[in-house]
């Protein structure tokens, strides 16, 4: 595709979301534990950013009811979700939803939950947050890692939910 066809946008946040819609990112649920109660956000702004140390970092929206008890633990966990994991994400994403009702899952190195149905996931520490407009960039140290070599990931790309066909 030429230049010339491509549309210019005035950099707005309807435009922010139309054009980075455009690039297909993964799905992680972040999870953590707020007292005894488990707490989880979905997310698809996750990224590796060092191999030495081990560190990534998830971008968490300043407006979120959950990041507070996710913050306050200093510990969590991404989980990753598999091709058919659009209804786990959809829950996650829902104010006031009661979120683990009916979700598996066991207590990572850290004691956030790690997901049954996730393919994949990454146990950490906070070691820095940067604020970032409105939202908040967060650093984790990776503590423990694991994933399933036969599954799939649940991808987003424009605004809806697809799979990956290798």
């Amino acid at each position: 595709m030429s230049p010339a066809r491509k549309q210019t946008l005035a950099a707005d946040p309807a435009a922010m979301r139309t054009v980075l819609g455009h690039f297909a990112t993964g799905v992680a649920i972040i999870t953590a534990v707020n007292g005894d109660e488990p707490v989880g956000m979905a997310c698809n702004s996750f990224t590796s950013v060092s191999l030495d140390p081990p560190l990534v970092l998830f971008c968490a929206a300043k407006s979120s009811s959950t990041w507070p008890h996710i913050q306050g633990a200093k510990k969590w966990a991404a989980n990753i979700l598999a091709e058919d994991g659009e209804e786990i994400c959809r829950l996650f994403a829902q104010k006031g939803a009661d979120r683990f009702a009916h979700m598996s899952y066991s207590a990572g190195r850290t004691g956030a939950p790690l997901l049954d149905d996730a393919i994949a996931f990454v146990d950490c520490e906070t070691i820095a947050e940067h604020d970032a407009g409105d939202h908040l960039i967060v650093v984790g140290r990776v503590l423990e890692l694991g994933y399933d070599p036969e599954s799939k990931p649940l991808l987003f790309y424009r605004g809806g939910y697809g799979r990956f066909d290798i």
